[in-house]
């Protein structure tokens, strides 16, 4: 007999054709507060002085790390692959709430 405790568990994903479909995104500010952190994907369209938050997605600490290393793994093997990835930052910046301009695709600091 199988011992049940050691038994892998299969998890099924659903992907309903609406997420399948995906929400692009060129801009992604991070804040964080002591227990969980959040990513607001948004689009940026050139000469538009505003943009909407097109999804948020909240994660513990600890997932926020297991996705900063898959992604990390992701880049390592996408550029083994492709090539380097050029990292180009646009010229101008959305203002972050204090006022300065952060980092155009990653703003850190406290929620």
């Amino acid at each position: 007999m199988e011992n049940k405790k050691n038994a892998p568990t299969e998890l099924k994903i659903e992907l309903t054709p609406e997420v399948a479909k995906g929400i692009y995104s060129n801009l992604a500010v991070l804040t964080h507060g002591p227990a969980e952190f959040f990513i607001d994907f948004i689009t940026v369209a050139p000469n538009m002085p505003q943009a909407k938050v097109q999804s948020r997605i909240i994660m513990t600490p600890e997932n926020a790390k297991n996705l900063l290393m898959a992604l990390n793994d992701n880049v390592k093997k996408y550029e083994a692959t492709f090539g380097e990835i050029e990292r180009k930052l646009p010229k101008a910046a959305p203002q972050g709430g204090n006022g300065e301009l952060p980092n155009p695709f990653i703003m850190g600091g406290n929620a």
